[in-house]
């Protein structure tokens, strides 16, 4: 259990150092090929897309992620996080087989707008990102 976390970890972080180097790579990917994905550049799992990358609603006060993927021993959504442009991580959430579905709330602190992302980390099926707008 610890090198998944040890992978989730260092996933977050390369992901919260695109996030703050997105405005100056603007027009450039944020995948990083093997690590992660996005519904617009999916690489290798474009087939698991709407299973995978995460689906984000404004809710009163805060942000909802959803990702559409099955609970199984075998294969299922480890983890939801949400970072701010500049890789303030604002909440995550770690989700087990037994869950039901994937799906998290955080609360948005003041000051919170501007460009967010939400995380999805599959088992099998790697780190997934949706850029957003609040």
């Amino acid at each position: 259990m610890n090198n998944r976390r040890d992978f989730i970890k260092s996933t977050l972080v390369v992901a919260s150092g695109m996030a703050i180097g997105r405005s100056a790579l603007a027009g450039t990917s944020l995948r990083v090929p093997g690590l992660i994905y996005t519904a617009e550049d999916p690489g290798m799992w474009a087939k698991k897309v709407k299973s995978h990358a995460p689906r984000v609603s404004k809710k009163e006060g805060g942000i909802e992620i959803f990702t559409k993927h099955g609970m199984s021993e075998k294969h299922f959504i480890v983890r939801h996080t949400l970072v701010t442009a500049d890789g303030k991580v604002l909440g995550s959430k770690t989700f087990y087989p037994s869950d039901e579905e994937a799906r998290s709330f955080f609360l948005l602190p003041g000051g919170s707008g501007g460009r967010l992302y939400a995380t999805s980390f599959c088992n099998k099926h790697d780190f997934w990102v949706t850029e957003f707008q609040v």
